[in-house]
C-alpha cells in the first residue's frame, strides 16, 4: 500500500476577517479541512490529509488546493487556487514549500499557502504508516476529514459529510444517530446513513419516489446515522425476522384455450396443479383446439419463499374419465416466483408451450393460452387491456415466458453432485443414546443421513449412510429439465433416516440466477465443488425440537448444523443423438471422489471478540448469572464444540489424524507449545446482572471487558468474501448517497443534483477501484469454474456500471434528478445482487446469551462482515469495529410482539482473520486498555490473546436528552389512543419522560439529564464515536406491564471540556427519528441529544440548565429555548360539516356527538349534534382558534380530531379519534394575481384540438367544425384508426342499430388505444434513456428522432384527412370515458373542499403493515381545515360578498338535508372469485343506501364469473343521513344463504358536493334523441350559466358564428341540431357543452368536469382483506329532487344475441388419403364421409353420407349441413345455453368463438371409423378458398397470418376449396385431402323466408352426386373396372411393357430384314 500525504500548515496574507476553509484534491478525490474561524491575516489549518493509493505516483499528476471564504448561509466563495505538479515529490518523496494562490483569471494574488508533502512508495511493509513524521500535527491519526464524494478510497476516513457547497443546513438531517461532529467540520451537515435494511425499506424508497411530499413521513427512510468512524459500525434497526411469517396469497389461473395439440381426434382436459392442489377443466370432445375459458383460484397461507418455490404445472390429458386417468399429452412447469416477479404480478393471455416429460426428443406438443396472476396481500392487479384477439393469435409472439427467455428452450441435464458432509449434530437425545448403547453395546454415531434434492417439482435422493457424523456419498443426482428452467431454486436438504419419520437436519437453497449469467458473455449454471453451510435449530437435543421449521429452511437459522460438499453442473442435450435417454425421470449415479485440495487449502483462522457492554437484558432472564457464547461452525460450541487438538479429529474439517499429528511435529517447538496451550475460550464467565430499571438489567462490565477467542480451521476462500465485501461497501455508499438525495428532494433543500453527481462520482471511482483489486489471487487453490466466471462477469458489470455512472453524471440536471435517481436505484439492486456470494466458505458467527445453560437469545453475524484484510476495501464492514448488536429470540418465538422487545444489547468488538495475521486483532478497539492474559504460564505466553481488557482511562459525561415530541404513534389502547412515555437508554443508565394520557402525538417538551455517565477509552475517540442512545416508547397501562410501542436510535452531539458551547454545533437542533416496531414504522420522534464532558471544574463548567419554569409540572425541566423551535402566531379555521357511519360504543348508539379539535395545546369544539339519527350535520359550519406553531412547516405538530358522545349526567365517551400528521396541505396560500390565469390583456381562444391555448389580442381564430357535433381528440384518433384498419367496406351503420353498447365498446377500444399509446411512449422513453446512456452524442440523436416522429405524426394526420374525401368513413360513434379504476382515484377522492377523516378506535393491529386498520374505523368526520399566519392580508377580506362568519371557506353550499334521486347503473362484473364448488358462481347485484336495499336476486346469472348485468336501479335518498352507497355482488345458492363475493362502497355525498360536478357526467356531444340523448335534466347552457354564476365569472356571452365567450376565453362550435324528424334547429347547446368539456381552461375556477363515464371498481370481501375479489363496471347519476325530474334511465340491458343460420354445402372432396386395403385386390381405397360442427361436437355435429370405395381420394357429396346459432356481433362470440349436467338446476350460458370445424373420415363397418384430417375456419377471419383443387395447398393453413382473410358475416356467401390437414408421426402437418365447400350465412328471418333441407332433402334439394358404383362393377362394366383396378394401379407397368414389346418388335424386324438388304447391297442390285 502506498500513500500520499499532504500537511496543510497555514494560509497567509488573507484579506478581511472571516471563516476560511480549504479543499485539497488529488486524483479526483477531495478532502475538506476544518473551518478556521475568525482569521484575520493568517489561517492556521495544521491538518494532514492522506490518500492511500493503489498505483504508483506519476510525475505529471496534479495536486490542487482551493481556499474559500466559508459561509453558513450562502455558498462558499473561492479566494484562490494553488496547483502543483508532483514530479519532484515522486522523485524525492518529500517536499516543503510556500507558494501564492491564483484567482479565477489565473493571475496570482497576495495570499500564499504553506504545505509539506510526503509520498510513501511501496516498501513491502504493509499497513505500517510513518504518520509520526509530521511532528507538529495534532494527534489525529485517523485522518478525521470530511470530503465531497466520500469515495471508496477512504477506508481511513471517519466522517462522511457533505460540503456546504452542496447543502444548506436544515432541521432535517434526517433521522440519524445523532451528529458526530468534530470541531473540524462544524459547518458540515451530517448525512443520514442507511441501515442494513430488509425489503421493507426498498418499499419505502419506492414509495418515496412517487408520493407527494405530504404523504411521506417526515422521518426519512434512512433511519439512522451519520457515518461512524472506523471504530464503530452502524447498528441494525429492524428487529423482527421478516422471513418465515405466513402471508395470504391468491393465485388465479384462467385456461382460455389450447391449440395445435399433437394427437389425432383427442378429447383434451387441462389439469392445473400448484403444489399438491389439482383442478381440472371440463372435457372437450374430438378436437385439437379446445376452447375452455375456465377460471381457477387457489388460496394459500404460507411464508413468501415457500410460496415462490411452489411449481405451477399445466398439463393436457387426453380422454380422461372416471375409469381411466387418461394419457398425458404434454406439460408446462413454472414456479410461482417467476409469475410474481413479472410486471403487475401476472401473465395475461399468453401461450404456454407443452412438452412431453417422457420423450424429450419430441418437439412442442401444443400450446395452452392462459392468464396467471399471483396476488399477495395489498397487491392490486390491473387487468390489462389487450388489443383485439387477432394480436394474440400470434402464438410465437405471446409465449408464456418471462422477458429474455428464448422461445425455443432446449432440454438440459442438471447434475447435482453430493460428495460428503461434516459436523452433523447428534440427532438422538442422550436418553435414547443410553438405551441404544445398552441394547447394541457400542456407542456409534447416532445419525443416518441422506441428501434429498428438490428441483422443478421433482426430487431425488442419495443413499443413506448409516451411523455417520461425517458421511461420504460421492453420488450425483441428475434432473432433466428445459433450459433455461422457469424455476429459480434448487433445494438441497440433509435428512436423517429414521424408522418412524425422517427429519431434516439442514436445508440449503441454491439460486440459479446467482450461479449463472444469461448475458451474451454469460455462463451456464455451475457451482463448486464447494462447501455449503447449513443453519437451523440449536444443537441441543430434545425429543421435540421446537425450532424444527428452521431446519426445513423456514426462517433464519439460529445455529450451525452441518456443511455439505457439493457441485452443480448443467449440460445442454443434443436431442437428435440416438443414444440419448429420453425420459425426464430423476436418476442417481455414483461419481469418483474429489481430492482434499479441490475446495481450497486449509488454513487456521482466529476469531477474537470483546464484550464492551451488555445492557438492556430483558428482566425475565435477569435473575440468574448470564454468559455469552460465540461459535463459528462447531468451533466454540459448548455442547459438541472443538477445544483441544486431541478432539480435533472429529470436527477438524477434512483433515485426518495423521496429517494433524504431522502438523504439530513439523512446527517449531515454542509454536507447538503455544498452539497446544492456546485453548479456545469461546464464552464469557457467568456474571449476575444488575438492575437498570423496571424492564431491563445490565451486566456490570465497567472497566473490565471480557474477551473470547476461537481457533478454527477452514478452507481458505477469503477471496470470495473480499470481492463480496468490496461490492457491499460500494452498495452501502451508494444507498447512503441515494437516501441523502431523496432526503434533500423531500425536504426541498437546494441542489439535490449536486449531491447526486457526487454519488455517481463515488460510484464510478468505487467501480474502477473494484476492477483494480478484484483480480488478485487468481491461481489460489480451490478456485472453481464459478469463481472464475463470476469474477469475469462482476468485473464486466462493475466496469460498465462505472462507465454508465460517469455518463449519467454528466446528464444530471435540476429537472432530471428524479428520473436519474430511479436509474441509479437499479444500480443499487444490481450491486446487492452481485455481492451475494453463492459459494460459502467460512460459516457465520453466532452469539448466544446463555442463562443457567439455557440458550435465550442470539445474534447472527455473517463471517464476511468481520473478516480482516490488509487492503482496506476488502475488510468486512464490522471487522475491528465496535458494533451495537441486538439479540433476538430464536425461530417462531421471535414473531409478533415478542420479537419487538430487545433481549439484550451488546457493544461488541469482533475480528476474524488468518492466525498468521493475528498481530492486528486489537488495533480497532477503543484505546486506553491493558490486556489480562489467562493465568496459565507458559513459554509462548507473550503472544497469547487476552481473556479480558482493563480500561484505565475513563471519561465522565453528562447526557442531555431533549425529548420534544412524538407523532403518529401506534394506538395501543382500546380507545384507539395511547398513554405514551419514552424511556431513554444510554450505556448503563436509563430515564423516563412523564406519561401523557390519551394521545398519539405527545408533546413532552422535557429535558432528561443523565449525570456522571462513565465511558471508557480515550477522550478524542469517544468524541468521534459516542455509543448510541436507544429510545423506547411505551404505552402506560393502569394494570400490568407497560406495552411496547416502538424504538429508535440516536447519536448525541458531543462537546469536550475544552470546546465552547457555541454555534454552529450547539445548541443542537431538533431532528426527526423514525420509530420502528418490529419491521414496520410506528411513528416519529422529534428530539435532540447532547453529550457534554465534565472536566476538572465539575458540572459548574457546563452550560447552565434553566430551572423548571411551570410549577404545576413539578420538577420537570422543559426543553431549553435555544433548542425548541421558533414559534409564530397562526390561525386555524375548521369547517365542521358532519359525522358519518358512527358505530355503536359499548353496545349503545351514538346520539349526541361533538367534535373536539386540538393542536399544540389549543383547540375548538364543534356545535353539539342534537340528534345524530335525524341529522348528522353540524349547525355551525366554521369555527377558528389561534395557536403558536413553529415557523418551520416541517416541525408543525399534528392536529388531533376527537369525537365524543355526550351522555346524560355530563358524561362524555370517546367515540374515535384521528390525527392529522401533516398540516401542509391545509396551509392557505393567497391566489397569485400575477399568474397567467388572470391575464386581462386580450382574450384567449381555446383551440379544441387539445393543443396549448393560443393567445390573441381580440382576434379570434375560427376552428373548423369537424362535423355536427364537436369531436374530441379521441374521436379523431378513432377515425384514423378505422381507416388504417381497413374496415372501409362496411356501410354506415343505421342510427337505429346503434345503442348504448356500441358506445361502450367503441370507448373500450379507445381506452385500449390510449393505453397502448402510453405503453409505447413509455417503452420509447426507456429506449431513449438507454440510448442516451450508451451514446455520448445522445443530444443530437434524440432530437433528430423526435423530429422524425413529429413528421410521421403529421403525415398520418394528413393521410387521415385526405382519406375522408376519398372514401366513406366508418360512422362515428359517440363515446364515453371508460376508467379502468375508481373515479375517486382520478379526481383526488373528490376532496376538493370537503375532506373525510377516518375515526379510529381500538388497538392497532398486531400484524405488520397495519393491515387491519379498516376494522378500527368507527366512523368518519367530514370537514376541512385552513391554516394561515396572522395577520391576514386585507385584500381577501375586502372582496365582494365576503362573509366573515365563513372565514376562508367562502361560497360553500349549506349542509341542510337534501333529497336526491340516485340512479345506479351496473354494466358488468369481471374476474369474480368463484363461490361454488364447481369453480363458478351465480352472481346477482345488491344495492344498499341507508335503509333502502335493492336485491336483484331473481335475475341471477347462472355459472358465470364474468356476468353482464346491464341494469339500472333508482333509489331515493336524503343526504346526509344516507350517503354511503354499497354495491355488492352475491352468489345465489339454491339451498343455504347466499354468499357475498365482494362489495364496493361509494361516498355519494362528497361526489354530490364536489366542484368536479359528479352528479351526472357530461357527454362529449349533445343530441336530443337516439342512443346518445342528453340525460341530465339541466341542459348544457343552464349548467354553464349556473357554473358562471357560482364562480362569479363573466359570461357566458354567445356571439355570432358559433362563438361563446366565458371570462376571457373564447370557444367555437357548431350551432345546429337535428331532431327526431331530421329537421335542423338553431341551438346554443353545442357551444355551452364545448365550454363544459374544456372547463379546466377557465381561469381561477376551472377544473376538469367529470365526463360521461363508466368506472371500474374493485370488489373486496371483509373476510379476505386487501385481496381483490373481482371488479365491477358501473356509474352513478344523482339528481336533486328540487330540480326538474330526469328522463327515464338509459337502457343498458345486455344485447340479445342475433340468430343466424349457417348453411354449408359439401360439394366434393379430392386427394383424400386412402386408408383401407380392398378386400379382393388389396389396393388402397377409402370410404369417405365429411363431418362438421359449429358449436361443439356433442351439440350439433352433422355427417354427410358415405362415398364408398373411392380409389382416387375423390368423393362427390352434394350434401348440405345447416347450423342455426345465436351470435353477439360486438363480442364476436356464439352464445349457447345448455345445462351443464343432468343435475344442473338451470341452463348456463357459454360464449365461444365462431369456428366451423370440418373433418374427413374413413367409414369402417366393423371397427371404429378412422380420422383422416380436419380444418377449422374462424368465421370472422378465414382464408379465401382456392378456385380449383390444384391451387388448394397446405400454405393456406401454414401462412394463415400473411394471407388476406374474409369474414362470413360480411361476405355472406363464399365458395372454394380448402385443405384438410393432420399431423404425422413427426408432428409435421401434412395435407390429407381437399374439400370443395360453399358457406352461406343467413339471418333467422331470411332463413324462415327461404328454408332449405338438410342433406339432399326438400326444400331446395341438391342433385344426387355422380358416383361410380364400384361394388358390382366386375359384371356391369368390365372396362370401367379394368380402368379403375388395373389401369389405375398398373398403368406405368403396362406402358413400360408395351414400350418394350414395340422395341423388341422393331429389333426383330431389323434382324429379320437385314440379311436380304445386305445381299441386295452387296450384289449391287
Amino acid at each position: 500500500m502506498m500513500a500520499l500525504m499532504v500537511h496543510l500548515k497555514t494560509v497567509a496574507h488573507l484579506r478581511g476577517k472571516g471563516d476560511k476553509i480549504a479543499k485539497v484534491t488529488f486524483r479526483g478525490l477531495s478532502f475538506y479541512s476544518r473551518v478556521a474561524e475568525n482569521c484575520e491575516e493568517v489561517a492556521h489549518f495544521n491538518e494532514t490529509f492522506r490518500w492511500p493509493i493503489a498505483s504508483k505516483l506519476d510525475g505529471n499528476e496534479m495536486l490542487e488546493i482551493q481556499v474559500y471564504n466559508y459561509s453558513k448561509v450562502f455558498s462558499n466563495r473561492l479566494i484562490g487556487t494553488f496547483c502543483m505538479v508532483l514530479q519532484k515529490v515522486a522523485e524525492e518523496g518529500h517536499l516543503e514549500l510556500t507558494d501564492t494562490l491564483t484567482d479565477d483569471n489565473n493571475t496570482s494574488i497576495k495570499t500564499n499557502v504553506t504545505i509539506e508533502i510526503r509520498y510513501q512508495p511501496m516498501d513491502g511493509m504493509v499497513g505500517v504508516w510513518s504518520d509520526g513524521d509530521f511532528l507538529d500535527v495534532p494527534d489525529d491519526r485517523d485522518g478525521t476529514f470530511s470530503f465531497e464524494t466520500d469515495s471508496l478510497l477512504s477506508g481511513q476516513i471517519k466522517h462522511k459529510t457533505i460540503s456546504t457547497l452542496e447543502h444548506r443546513k436544515g432541521v432535517f438531517s434526517a433521522m440519524k444517530l445523532g451528529k458526530i461532529k468534530s470541531s473540524r467540520d462544524d459547518h458540515k451537515k451530517d448525512e443520514p446513513a442507511v441501515l442494513d435494511m430488509e425489503d421493507l425499506d426498498k418499499k419505502a424508497m419506492r414509495l418515496a419516489g412517487m408520493l407527494e411530499p405530504d404523504t411521506i413521513s417526515l422521518a426519512s427512510v434512512t433511519a439512522v446515522t451519520t457515518d461512524v468512524s472506523n471504530k464503530r459500525s452502524k447498528p441494525d434497526i429492524k428487529m423482527e425476522p421478516s422471513s418465515g411469517r405466513p402471508v395470504d396469497y391468491q393465485i388465479s389461473i384462467t385456461v382460455i384455450e389450447a391449440r395445435q395439440l399433437i394427437g389425432l381426434n383427442m378429447d383434451p382436459v387441462v389439469c392445473v396443479e400448484i403444489g399438491d392442489d389439482k383442478k381440472y377443466t371440463s372435457m372437450k370432445e374430438s378436437t385439437n383446439c379446445p376452447y375452455y375459458n375456465e377460471y381457477f383460484v387457489f388460496d394459500f397461507h404460507v411464508p413468501p419463499h415457500v410460496m415462490f418455490d411452489k411449481i405451477i404445472k399445466l398439463s393436457v390429458i387426453h380422454s380422461k374419465n372416471l375409469l381411466r386417468s387418461g394419457t398425458l399429452v404434454g406439460t408446462f412447469k413454472m414456479d410461482v416466483g417467476t409469475v410474481y416477479f413479472q410486471p403487475e404480478h401476472q401473465f395475461y393471455h399468453k401461450w404456454a408451450i407443452l412438452s412431453d416429460p417422457d420423450d424429450i426428443t419430441a418437439g412442442s406438443k401444443g400450446y395452452i393460452k392462459c392468464d396467471i396472476a399471483v396476488v399477495g396481500k395489498g397487491d392490486n392487479i390491473k387487468t390489462p387491456h389487450k388489443a383485439n384477439e387477432t394480436d394474440e393469435d400470434d402464438i410465437e409472439g405471446n409465449l408464456l415466458l418471462p422477458e429474455g427467455i428464448p422461445a425455443e428452450r432446449q432440454w438440459a441435464r442438471f447434475y447435482v453432485k453430493i460428495f460428503r458432509a461434516e459436523g452433523l449434530p447428534k440427532m438422538n437425545t442422550s436418553i435414547m443414546a443410553n438405551v441404544k448403547k445398552a441394547f447394541i453395546g457400542e456407542n456409534r454415531d447416532l445419525v443416518d443421513p441422506y441428501v434429498q434434492v428438490h428441483f422443478a417439482g421433482q426430487k431425488g435422493k442419495t443413499s443413506v449412510q448409516k451411523s455417520s457424523y461425517e458421511p461420504i456419498w460421492n453420488e450425483q443426482i441428475i434432473f432433466t429439465e428445459l433450459f433455461p428452467p422457469l424455476c429459480k431454486r434448487i433445494k438441497v436438504q440433509i435428512r436423517d433416516s429414521d424408522k418412524v419419520n425422517d427429519v431434516a437436519i439442514g436445508t440449503h437453497f441454491i439460486d440459479l440466477r446467482k450461479i449463472s449469467n444469461d448475458g451474451d458473455k454469460g455462463f451456464l449454471p455451475t457451482m463448486g465443488p464447494a462447501w455449503v453451510n447449513m443453519y437451523g435449530s440449536t444443537r441441543q437435543y430434545t425429543l421435540m425440537d421446537e425450532h424444527q421449521d428452521l431446519n426445513d429452511g423456514l426462517g433464519e437459522g439460529v445455529s450451525f448444523r452441518a456443511r455439505l460438499l457439493l457441485s452443480v453442473a448443467v449440460e445442454i442435450l443434443d436431442t437428435t443423438s440416438p443414444e440419448i435417454f429420453s425420459s425426464t425421470e430423476v436418476h442417481v449415479e455414483s461419481v469418483s471422489n474429489i481430492s482434499e485440495s479441490a475446495t481450497g487449502k486449509i488454513e487456521e483462522f482466529f476469531v477474537f471478540g470483546s464484550f464492551l457492554e451488555a445492557t438492556m437484558i430483558d428482566r425475565k432472564t435477569g435473575d440468574k448469572p448470564i454468559s455469552f457464547e460465540i461459535t463459528i461452525g462447531n468451533y466454540g460450541n459448548q455442547i459438541d464444540g472443538v477445544s483441544k487438538p486431541s478432539s480435533k479429529k472429529k470436527k477438524k474439517d477434512g483433515e485426518n489424524e495423521e496429517e494433524e499429528s504431522e502438523l504439530i511435529q513439523n512446527s517449531s517447538e515454542d509454536e507447538a507449545d503455544e498452539d497446544g496451550d492456546l485453548v479456545s475460550v469461546s464464552s464469557t464467565p457467568p456474571m449476575k446482572p444488575v438492575i437498570t430499571d423496571r424492564n431491563y438489567f445490565h451486566l456490570p462490565y465497567f472497566e473490565k471487558k471480557p474477551c473470547i477467542y476461537i481457533k478454527s480451521w477452514w478452507q481458505d476462500q477469503r477471496r470470495r468474501l473480499y470481492n463480496s465485501n468490496m461490492m457491499d461497501k460500494i452498495a452501502d455508499k451508494l444507498e447512503e448517497g441515494l437516501n441523502d438525495v431523496q432526503e434533500i428532494i423531500k425536504t426541498e433543500k437546494a441542489f439535490p443534483e449536486r449531491r447526486l453527481r457526487g454519488v455517481l462520482e463515488e460510484l464510478s471511482v468505487g467501480c474502477s477501484r473494484f476492477v483494480c483489486l478484484a483480480n488478485k489471487d487468481v491461481n489460489q487453490a480451490g478456485r472453481t469454474k464459478l469463481d472464475r466466471e463470476r469474477l469475469k462477469s462482476c468485473m464486466r458489470e462493475m466496469d460498465s456500471m462505472g462507465q454508465q455512472a460517469k455518463q449519467i453524471r454528466t446528464q444530471v440536471k435540476k429537472n432530471t434528478v428524479r428520473d436519474k435517481l430511479k436509474l441509479v436505484q437499479n444500480f443499487l439492486q444490481k450491486l446487492r445482487f452481485l455481492a451475494d456470494e453463492p459459494q460459502h466458505s467460512i460459516p457465520d458467527v453466532f452469539i448466544w446469551m446463555m442463562n443457567n445453560n439455557k440458550r435465550i437469545a442470539y445474534a447472527r453475524i455473517p463471517s464476511k462482515d468481520i473478516l480482516y484484510s490488509i487492503v482496506d476495501e476488502e475488510t468486512g464492514k464490522d471487522c475491528g469495529k465496535v458494533k451495537a448488536v441486538f439479540l433476538k429470540l430464536p425461530g417462531k418465538k421471535g414473531f409478533g410482539p415478542a420479537g419487538w422487545t430487545v433481549q439484550a444489547k451488546l457493544e461488541l468488538y469482533l475480528w476474524l482473520g488468518l492466525n498468521k495475521q493475528r498481530k492486528d486483532f486489537l488495533c480497532g478497539l477503543p484505546n486506553g486498555f491493558e490486556e489480562i492474559k489467562a493465568t496459565k504460564t507458559g513459554p509462548g505466553l507473550h503472544s497469547m490473546p487476552p481473556v479480558g481488557l482493563v480500561y484505565d482511562m475513563k471519561q465522565v459525561f453528562q447526557l442531555r436528552a431533549h425529548m420534544y415530541q412524538a407523532r403518529s404513534l401506534f394506538a395501543a389502547d382500546s380507545s384507539g389512543l395511547s398513554d405514551p412515555f419514552a424511556r431513554v437508554f444510554f450505556s448503563t443508565h436509563s430515564q423516563v419522560t412523564e406519561v401523557l394520557s390519551e394521545t398519539l402525538c405527545p408533546t413532552w417538551d422535557q429535558l432528561l439529564v443523565f449525570d456522571d455517565v462513565e465511558l471508557f477509552g480515550e477522550a478524542s475517540e469517544l468524541r468521534d464515536d459516542p455509543p448510541i442512545i436507544v429510545v423506547e416508547i411505551y404505552d402506560q397501562d393502569t394494570v400490568g406491564k407497560a406495552e411496547f410501542i416502538g424504538r429508535t436510535f440516536a447519536k448525541p452531539t458531543i462537546k469536550m471540556c475544552d470546546e465552547h458551547y457555541a454555534p454552529p454545533r450547539f445548541p443542537p437542533q431538533l431532528e426527526y427519528f423514525q420509530i420502528y416496531r418490529g419491521n414496520c414504522t410506528a411513528g416519529e420522534l422529534l428530539a435532540a441529544f447532547e453529550l457534554l464532558q465534565i472536566g476538572q471544574g465539575g458540572r459548574a463548567d457546563l452550560p447552565p440548565l434553566e430551572g423548571p419554569t411551570d410549577s404545576e409540572r413539578g420538577p420537570i425541566l422543559p426543553v431549553p429555548l435555544g433548542i425548541r423551535p421558533v414559534l409564530s402566531r397562526y390561525r386555524i379555521e375548521v369547517l365542521f360539516w358532519g359525522l358519518r357511519d358512527l358505530k355503536r360504543i359499548n353496545l349503545a348508539q351514538v346520539d349526541r356527538p361533538r367534535v373536539d379539535i386540538e393542536c399544540a395545546g389549543r383547540g375548538v369544539q364543534s356545535a353539539l349534534i342534537q340528534n345524530y339519527k335525524k341529522n348528522p350535520n353540524f349547525s355551525t359550519l366554521v369555527k377558528w382558534f389561534e395557536v403558536d406553531l413553529p415557523e418551520n412547516e416541517l416541525l408543525h405538530p399534528p392536529l388531533n380530531i376527537r369525537v365524543v358522545d355526550c351522555r346524560a349526567f355530563g358524561r362524555y365517551i370517546l367515540v374515535g379519534s384521528h390525527a392529522v400528521s401533516s398540516l401542509r396541505r391545509f396551509i392557505y396560500s393567497a391566489p397569485d394575481k400575477t399568474s397567467n390565469n388572470w391575464a386581462t390583456a386580450g382574450d384567449i381562444v381555446v383551440n379544441m384540438d387539445g393543443d396549448p391555448p393560443v393567445r390573441k389580442m381580440d382576434t379570434v381564430v375560427k376552428l373548423d367544425a369537424v362535423s355536427f357535433s364537436l369531436k374530441s381528440d379521441k374521436d379523431k384518433k378513432k377515425k384514423k384508426k378505422k381507416k388504417k384498419g381497413g374496415m372501409e367496406e362496411e356501410d354506415e351503420p343505421d342510427e337505429s342499430v346503434l345503442d348504448w353498447w356500441s358506445k361502450y365498446f367503441a370507448s373500450i377500444e379507445t381506452l385500449k388505444e390510449i393505453l397502448r399509446a402510453q405503453e409505447a411512449a413509455q417503452a420509447e422513453a426507456e429506449e431513449r434513456e438507454d440510448i442516451e446512456i450508451a451514446a455520448e452524442t445522445a443530444g443530437s440523436k434524440t432530437k433528430e428522432r423526435g423530429k422524425e416522429k413529429k413528421n410521421s405524426k403529421d403525415k398520418r394526420k394528413g393521410q387521415a384527412a385526405d382519406g375522408s374525401e376519398r372514401r366513406p368513413v366508418k360512422a362515428k360513434v359517440d363515446e364515453l370515458v371508460v376508467y379502468n379504476k375508481e373515479l375517486e382515484s382520478e379526481y383526488g377522492n373528490f376532496e376538493d373542499w370537503l375532506h373525510t377523516f377516518n375515526l379510529y378506535r381500538g388497538k392497532a393491529g398486531e400484524d405488520d403493515e397495519h393491515a387491519l386498520d379498516d376494522d378500527r374505523i368507527v366512523g368518519r368526520f367530514k370537514g376541512s381545515l385552513c391554516i394561515y399566519k396572522l395577520p391576514v392580508s386585507e385584500e381577501i377580506t375586502r372582496e365582494a360578498g365576503f362573509d366573515p362568519n365563513m372565514g376562508m371557506f367562502q361560497s360553500i353550499p349549506h349542509n341542510d338535508p337534501v333529497n336526491v334521486l340516485v340512479r345506479v347503473y351496473v354494466v358488468r362484473a369481471t374476474d369474480l372469485h368463484p363461490a361454488d364448488i364447481n369453480g363458478k358462481a351465480d352472481p346477482y347485484v345488491v344495492i344498499k343506501l341507508g335503509k333502502s336495499e335493492v336485491k336483484d336476486k331473481e335475475n341471477y346469472i347462472s355459472k358465470q364469473l364474468n356476468p353482464v348485468f346491464g341494469k339500472s336501479f333508482d333509489i331515493e335518498a336524503t343526504f346526509p343521513m344516507e350517503s354511503m352507497l354499497t354495491v355488492s355482488v352475491y352468489d345465489w345458492d339454491l339451498v343455504g344463504t347466499d354468499d357475498l363475493i365482494g362489495e364496493t362502497k361509494i361516498d355519494l355525498e362528497n361526489r354530490f358536493y364536489s366542484k368536479f360536478r359528479v352528479t351526472c357526467g357530461i357527454s362529449s356531444s349533445y343530441s336530443v334523441h337516439g342512443y346518445n340523448s342528453w340525460r341530465d335534466p339541466m341542459k348544457p347552457s343552464q349548467i354553464l350559466a349556473k357554473l358562471c354564476k357560482d364562480g362569479k365569472i363573466d359570461g357566458p356571452h354567445y356571439g355570432p358564428g358559433g362563438k361563446v365567450k366565458v371570462a376571457n376565453r373564447i370557444f367555437t362550435a357548431p350551432t345546429e341540431i337535428e331532431d327526431e324528424n331530421g329537421l335542423k334547429k338553431q341551438t346554443e347547446e353545442h357551444l355551452a357543452l364545448t365550454v363544459l368539456n374544456h372547463w379546466e381552461e377557465i381561469p381561477r375556477v376551472g377544473c376538469k368536469l367529470v365526463p360521461e363515464h363508466v368506472e371500474t371498481r374493485p370488489l373486496l370481501n371483509p373476510d379476505k382483506p386487501g385481496i381483490e375479489q373481482g371488479r365491477i363496471e358501473m356509474w352513478v347519476d344523482m339528481f336533486p329532487m328540487d330540480m326538474p325530474a330526469p328522463g327515464p334511465a338509459i337502457d343498458i340491458s345486455p344485447r340479445k344475441p342475433k340468430s343466424f343460420e349457417l348453411r354449408v354445402i359439401i360439394w366434393n372432396t379430392d386427394d383424400v388419403i386412402l386408408e383401407d386395403d380392398a378386400f379382393m385386390t388389396g389396393e388402397k381405397m377409402s370410404d369417405i364421409y365429411v363431418r362438421g360442427w359449429l358449436k361443439g361436437q356433442q351439440e350439433d355435429k352433422q355427417d354427410t353420407d358415405v362415398h364408398y370405395h373411392s380409389l382416387t381420394g375423390e368423393g362427390n357429396f352434394n350434401w348440405r349441413f345447416v347450423f342455426p346459432f345465436d351470435y353477439l356481433m360486438a363480442e364476436e362470440k356464439i352464445v349457447i345455453s345448455k345445462k351443464e349436467s343432468m343435475f344442473s338446476w338451470d341452463e348456463t350460458e357459454y360464449k365461444i368463438p365462431p369456428r366451423l370445424t370440418l373433418q374427413v373420415w374413413d367409414a369402417d363397418h366393423f371397427s371404429a371409423d378412422d380420422f383422416l384430417g380436419a380444418i377449422e375456419l374462424d368465421l370472422n377471419r378465414f382464408p379465401r378458398g382456392a378456385k380449383t383443387a390444384k391451387q388448394c395447398t397446405l400454405d393456406m393453413i401454414r401462412n394463415e397470418q400473411d394471407l388476406p382473410t374474409i369474414s362470413i358475416f360480411k361476405q355472406k356467401r363464399v365458395k372454394g376449396w380448402w385443405p384438410f390437414v393432420a399431423r404425422n408421426e413427426n408432428d409435421e402437418m401434412e395435407l390429407t385431402g381437399k374439400v370443395e365447400a360453399e358457406l352461406h350465412l343467413v339471418t333467422a328471418e331470411e332463413a324462415e323466408k327461404s328454408p332449405v333441407g338438410l342433406g339432399r332433402n326438400e326444400p331446395d334439394p341438391l342433385e344426387k352426386p355422380n358416383r361410380p358404383d364400384t361394388s358390382l362393377m366386375w359384371f356391369l362394366t368390365p372396362l370401367k373396372s379394368i380402368r379403375y383396378f388395373i389401369w389405375h394401379n398398373y398403368r406405368w407397368l403396362i406402358l413400360k411393357v408395351l414400350g418394350l414389346i414395340l422395341l423388341l418388335l422393331m429389333l426383330g424386324l431389323f434382324l429379320y430384314s437385314i440379311p436380304g438388304y445386305l445381299v441386295k447391297k452387296m450384289l449391287g442390285a
